[in-house]
């Protein structure tokens, strides 16, 4: 495969889960990357660690790395936990300060890709759910990220964007935070209970190495000013995950409901269409289920050997 060493991709939040991943496979093909994020990966040829809204710092260190390309995934992830304005400070203020920073740098951009979330469609009244859908955010991270869609609009005529809606995804090295990481980890310390939130709930679930190759080929394409979701185009429930690791693990711990993880706003169920994304870059195979899952257990149970 032919070297990229004439592109340099800044990707933010690059120590993550999502851009750990990503930076590995842009590697593969050779692209130079440059990240912002908490820690340095061996691939990045340039590293800086600093808060989104410290604009001029931001604008001082992008005119010296000069990116190409830009993939935001920095953002206020966790749907409960943290306050109101920590989601608005840093997925909204934090999305204008990145983007004034790349402004004000001078630096010529074939691409910018900004991370939103599926978590604005909210409880959905149909499925399969299109980019035409009607937003319907039951949390502050969703509104956040709806914000952030609105602000981002006003730089269209500006840059050559693409913004994602990224549906859940899961896979090795992901946070036990995330409840399919967690329920994952359970089976492989053989827990005997596993304490859970609402278990009626479904999700269009996919691999985080199909998400890695989405942003790679949404690199490459010339559409800009679009909304594209990445999702399976599958629904999972989570009793279907506890199905699979107890056949994969050989055992079934007790499942149980606690108050403490049940949302009053919880999203029932996200069923997505990859239909423009796949219009934009091909078709992506997505990795059965038990793959994936399979995975990320002999992960967790070589990490627990190490």
């Amino acid at each position: 495969m032919a070297l990229r060493s004439d592109k340099t991709v800044l990707i933010t939040g690059l120590s993550g889960f999502t851009g750990a991943h990503l930076a590995h496979r842009l590697s593969e093909e050779g692209w130079r990357i440059v990240g912002l994020g908490a820690r340095r990966l061996a691939c990045e040829a340039e590293h800086l660690e600093a808060d989104l809204n410290d604009t001029a710092r931001l604008t001082e260190w992008i005119g010296q790395v000069k990116p190409t390309h830009v993939i935001h995934l920095a953002a206020l992830a966790h749907v409960t936990g943290s306050d109101a304005l920590s989601y608005y400070r840093v997925n909204v203020l934090g999305t204008e300060s990145l983007l004034t920073a790349l402004q004000d740098s001078g630096v010529a951009l074939e691409k910018v890709i900004i991370a939103s979330s599926a978590n604005i469609y909210g409880n959905a009244l149909k499925s399969p759910i299109t980019e035409g859908s009607e937003p319907r955010p039951m949390n502050h991270y969703a509104l956040s990220k709806l914000t952030m869609e609105a602000l981002v609009g006003k730089w269209f005529s500006r840059f050559p964007i693409l913004v994602t809606r990224p549906f859940n995804y899961t896979g090795p090295g992901q946070s036990e935070a995330f409840v399919f990481a967690k329920i994952v980890a359970a089976f492989a310390r053989r827990q005997t209970e596993l304490r859970l939130g609402n278990l009626d709930v479904s999700r269009d679930l996919s691999d985080v190495r199909y998400i890695a190759e989405a942003y790679a080929r949404l690199l490459g394409c010339q559409a800009q000013g679009q909304f594209v979701n990445l999702c399976s185009g599958r629904s999972v429930s989570l009793m279907q995950v506890i199905d699979t690791m107890a056949e994969l693990a050989g055992y079934r711990p007790q499942v149980q409901v606690d108050s403490a993880f049940v949302r009053a706003d919880e999203v029932k169920e996200l069923y997505g269409s990859p239909q423009r994304l796949y219009d934009l870059v091909g078709t992506i195979e997505v990795p059965e289920l038990s793959e994936t899952l399979r995975s990320m257990y002999e992960c967790n149970l070589q990490a627990s050997a190490t």
